[in-house]
């Protein structure tokens, strides 16, 4: 891939139940609109919440991966984007950890701008979100193991 200092980046994460079955998406782009990269991760059990949380975590993961610079990034959670900009306060004390974390990786970057957009210009992300879902159904059992691994991995501050 052609280095890219510059990126847009569409995010989604959701959870069938909320909490459910989680998982959430990344799909980065260069500056002719051109997919460059795609991910996604299940989650196991969370909340829609700290679903979109953990796309936005990913979105700087892979990002930084790549070594961008400048990043455009577009989330239709309003409540993700204002939490990131501060102007709403985080009230859950496991999505003040995470932020603590986010904020921490956004210092890697010379700028990154954040913006809330409607459901349907967030199609990509959504429709790999529920993609990663459609693939993991399992059984309550494994579903467990994997919420019980994230939450070790959270604790060491490794979402991915």
């Amino acid at each position: 891939m052609k280095e890219t200092k510059k990126v847009k980046i569409y995010i989604d994460g959701g959870a069938r139940g909320n909490p459910g079955n989680g998982a959430c998406a990344v799909i980065m782009m260069n500056e002719k609109n051109e997919i460059i990269t795609q991910e996604g991760r299940f989650l196991g059990k969370c909340t829609n919440n700290f679903a979109e949380y953990s796309a936005l975590h990913l979105a700087l993961i892979v990002s930084k991966k790549l070594g961008v610079e400048y990043l455009e990034i577009f989330s239709d959670s309003e409540l993700l984007v204002k939490q990131f900009i501060g102007e709403y306060r985080i009230k859950d004390l496991k999505l003040k950890n995470l932020m603590g974390i986010i904020k921490k990786e956004s210092m890697n970057f010379k700028d990154i701008k954040i913006s809330h957009i409607k459901r349907d210009l967030n199609k990509m992300a959504d429709k790999m979100v529920n993609a990663i879902l459609d693939s993991k159904k399992m059984s309550p059992a494994q579903t467990k193991k994997i919420a019980k691994e994230r939450e070790n991995n959270f604790r060491q501050a490794e979402l991915f």
